[in-house]
């Protein structure tokens, strides 16, 4: 539960600490006196949205803190933990310590057990321990969606389970819709797509060409295209090389030059050396001599060749002027293409496929949405039942609350329609609570279902934030009963006016203001007996020391505390 709240210039509260403990507290105080300022300061703690106004004039920021006993809290000290929190350790047991700043510039800041973090996390791991309504929550009461929120709440793990198993049989169906849809729509672009590879995949198939043939065409096409011309430079170079007529030729002159310093090899190293230098030249011009007579002798003029390279290049050429620049990337888009086409070809299975699939999850969906009408409707009549009685406690003894549970096309939350009804007379035909509903009876239908739900939340504290408004008498006597019941079991604040509701109450802060005529205060008190005295007979009559006021409180307390023993 949450040991304490500390609250530095937020509102019209500079610095105050409001100390709880387990039971009912209630806040009261006059109008404008900043009580609204303590649920403002839980909605920080619970990562509510940062509002620069509420930063106190002259402030630079405002700091909330929140001091949490985790006993029994194990899932929320395991978050704090993960967020990179640490679980103080005390004599009572561990306390986790939440905070947030926010400036007057409008930047916000988190911690969680001394660990910065994100807004987003501290919401994550703050969820676990408050439930806050205030008057609001009392129109979205009116929400068809809240309604139908509150009777799964109140179904439970069995309800919980079936609507989880129908969101993901309902989404599954969406998206498998959604692409048969879109397999459908392109049906005629992917059959032209088809046409067109199968058309081009037709073309290289039909020239068959080979890796690097282009390049490879490209070179023979040369050398027979100048074949006569390669033919006479080889042999003069073969002639200047070694002539067979006996004229001077580059063998004759190296091996004639490689002779005279052979002559005097031994009368100098250096000769020596030359002369060998001159014999690998010798028989390097004698092989290329060889290589260049072979290839003289293999050129020859061939018409018919040169006329079939010419027309493969031109087949290729065909082929890089659609599909590649070369003919290694026309054999990639070949093979790329080929793949591609097995998918297009396979578009008629894959209709058949999601089409199939769609029946399968339709007929799942309609199993699903049976079954969670089923458990939704069981949990109406369970619920009508509970708040029922919760409102004949709440001083509307002829009351009665109807659950409806219709049917409707199935959507993302189901396929019911859930709306609550009231009727507030014996006899009386339910009405929406839209039109069924004063004020006075909204709130205590709200409270009705709050101790309803109470057993199916998880979190540990609740807060009301003048949730009684429009009660008063022996309503609001009822309104106190109630949640000092609900207070048994949980936690509970409450922000009110009333003092019946006041009475109840287990501890009792004032919040009260004082001004200097230029700046206003607030601070946080908690009352003893005779403080509380006075502070119900200001809510009772305006008068803190009407004697009349004052025995109207103390009886008040006197039935208070009878009624909770």
């Amino acid at each position: 539960m949450i040991e304490e709240i500390r609250i530095g210039s937020l509102g019209v509260i500079d610095s105050s600490v409001l100390e709880l403990g387990p039971g009912l507290t209630v806040i009261t105080g006059e109008t404008g006196a900043g009580k609204t300022m303590v649920v403002t300061a839980l909605g920080l703690l619970l990562g509510g949205r940062a509002d620069t106004g509420a930063v106190r004039t002259g402030a630079k920021q405002a700091r909330v803190e929140g001091v949490v006993r985790v006993a029994g809290l194990d899932a929320f000290a395991a978050a704090v933990e993960e967020a990179g929190g640490e679980v103080e350790d005390g004599p009572d047991g561990g306390t986790v310590v939440l905070a947030r700043n926010v400036s007057a510039e409008g930047r916000s800041r988190a911690f969680v057990g001394g660990a910065s973090v994100p807004v987003a996390r501290l919401t994550e791991v703050a969820e676990q321990l408050v439930a806050v309504h205030g008057q609001s929550d009392q129109h979205r009461l009116l929400l068809p969606r809240a309604q139908r929120d509150a009777l799964d709440r109140f179904g439970g793990d069995a309800v919980a389970r079936l609507l989880a198993t129908y969101v993901t049989t309902y989404r599954e169906l969406e998206a498998t819709r959604r692409e048969l849809a879109e397999v459908t729509a392109s049906a005629r672009e992917r059959a032209r797509e088809a046409d067109l590879l199968r058309f081009g995949l037709g073309e290289v198939e039909e020239v068959s060409p080979e890796p690097g043939e282009d390049e490879s065409l490209a070179a023979e096409e040369s050398r027979l295209g100048f074949a006569d011309t390669l033919r006479t430079a080889a042999e003069q170079a073969r002639e200047a090389l070694s002539s067979e007529s006996g004229g001077p030729d580059a063998l004759a002159t190296t091996s004639a030059a490689r002779g005279f310093l052979e002559s005097v090899r031994d009368h100098d190293p250096e000769a020596a050396g030359l002369a060998d230098r001159l014999a690998e030249v010798t028989y390097l011009v004698s092989d290329v001599a060889a290589d260049v007579a072979s290839y003289a002798s293999r050129l020859e003029t061939d018409p018919s060749r040169l006329a079939v390279v010419s027309e493969r290049r031109a087949a290729l050429t065909a082929l890089t002027r659609k599909y590649g620049d070369s003919i290694d990337e026309v054999l990639a888009w070949a093979e790329q293409a080929a793949t591609r086409l097995l998918d297009l070809d396979g578009t008629d299975e894959r209709i058949a496929a999601l089409t199939a699939e769609r029946d399968r999850l339709s007929a799942e969906l309609t199993t699903a949405a049976a079954a969670l009408s089923k458990a939704r409707t069981k949990a109406a009549r369970r619920l009508e039942k509970q708040v029922t009685a919760e409102l004949a406690l709440l001083a509307m003894p002829h009351a009665r609350l109807a659950v409806s549970v219709t049917p409707v096309e199935p959507a993302a939350h189901g396929a019911d329609d859930v709306q609550l009804l009231l009727a507030a007379n014996t006899g009386a035909e339910p009405r929406p609570l839209t039109k069924g509903a004063s004020g006075g009876e909204l709130s205590r239908v709200m409270l009705a279902l709050e101790v309803a739900l109470a057993g199916t939340s998880p979190v540990p504290t609740f807060v009301f934030d003048e949730v009684d408004a429009g009660v008063g008498g022996a309503a609001a006597v009822e309104v106190g009963r109630r949640l000092a019941e609900l207070a048994r079991t949980a936690q509970v604040l409450v922000v009110t006016h009333l003092p019946q509701v006041a009475a109840y109450a287990d501890r009792h802060v004032l919040v009260r203001k004082a001004s200097d005529g230029s700046v206003t205060t607030s601070g946080l008190t908690v009352l003893d007996d005779a403080a509380r005295e006075k502070e119900l007979s200001r809510m009772l009559a305006g008068m803190a020391d009407s004697d009349t006021a004052l025995a109207h409180a103390k009886e008040l307390l006197e039935v208070a505390r009878a009624a909770v023993r």
